[in-house]
């Protein structure tokens, strides 16, 4: 999932049956999306001993010892589903790493790239499943557009080294665009960890991010609009050229990806873009509920000990995501 080659991984891991296990977790946060992960894993037979609220805190927001004394302890709880305000998913989730504790965390990992590279060598360092629920990564429209896209781009880049295609400064450009309206969700980080981490962790599903820098990053003064330029600067695909634009007090709701080749690039296909969401009746986003059920499955494989190396990658994608939503701006 977080290689181009690894599309072939993905499909053996959910074609196969998740091990059949009856697990204890704990959820701190029950908004939105702390109940749609609660729902979806109660329905794998996950048991929740514990929903964390504000009772559970002390007036300086950190967990009563008392809470921690009953509940955080590995042999009593199997795993904990972070699902808090954005702020406050660096001190639950090293609270439950360094007591052994796997972790499921809505992203973003963290509000610091510092952050959030601490609690995957946290993780690594005593072998833990980290992992951040970053569903767009999961999503089957991206999976497939992903899957065509690096074949073309691969060719593309075989043929100008090869003599066969014209060899151009920026022989591809690539722009995410995500925006919505107006909500109370989420007002407690700007836009880029809101929104644009979701497409840098797509982007780090495609090209390495030690190939890449960022050219120019901008955030507005309301924290609502932000944009970023990245050029991949070098390894098998250096020139290509890539674009975030998110913006979440927009009169608009979209999620896509564009595709632009240069002229004379020799292109494989044409220029095209495509949607990472479906809409209902009155043009409204529909949640992907396959994006929410592949991200539970692979944790649970996690849980049940497959794949391990490949979900430290997928963590370290997330905190490289964080790393790059939270640079100084350009």
């Amino acid at each position: 999932m977080f290689e181009a080659r690894g599309q072939g991984l993905l499909i053996g891991i959910f074609g196969g049956r998740i091990m059949n296990r009856n697990y204890r977790a704990i959820l701190f946060g029950n908004g939105t999306m702390g109940n749609r992960h609660r729902i979806f894993f109660e329905q794998s037979g996950v048991q929740f001993l514990k929903i964390i609220d504000l009772a559970d805190l002390n007036q300086d927001g950190t967990l009563r010892e008392s809470v921690i004394n009953e509940y955080l302890n590995h042999e009593k709880v199997d795993f904990a589903v972070i699902a808090s305000p954005a702020s406050t998913h660096y001190q639950y989730a090293n609270l439950c790493l360094e007591r052994k504790i796997p972790v499921f965390v809505e992203k973003p990992l963290a509000t610091s790239g510092k952050c959030a590279q601490a609690l995957v060598d946290l993780a690594v360092h005593d072998n833990v499943t980290l992992f951040v629920a970053q569903s767009e990564c999961f999503n089957p429209v991206f999976l497939n557009f992903r899957k065509h896209f690096m074949a073309e781009l691969k060719l593309l880049y075989e043929k100008i080294r090869n003599g066969a295609a014209d060899s151009v400064e920026t022989p591809v450009r690539l722009e995410f665009r995500r925006e919505h309206r107006f909500t109370e969700r989420c007002r407690d980080v700007n836009v880029a960890l809101d929104l644009m981490v979701h497409d840098l962790s797509l982007c780090l599903s495609m090209f390495n991010y030690e190939d890449l820098k960022v050219t120019d990053f901008s955030l507005s003064k309301n924290d609502d609009r932000a944009q970023m330029q990245i050029q991949v600067v070098k390894g098998e695909f250096m020139g290509t050229s890539l674009s975030f634009i998110v913006d979440r007090n927009s009169n608009l709701d979209m999620r896509t990806v564009s595709v632009e080749y240069a002229h004379f690039a020799g292109c494989p296909s044409s220029n095209y873009s495509v949607s990472l969401a479906r809409y209902d009746e009155n043009g409204e986003v529909l949640h992907l509920s396959d994006s929410l059920e592949n991200e539970h499955k692979f944790f649970l494989k996690l849980m049940a000990n497959a794949c391990s190396e490949w979900g430290h990658r997928a963590a370290q994608c997330a905190a490289n995501a964080v790393k790059l939503a939270t640079l100084p701006q350009l």
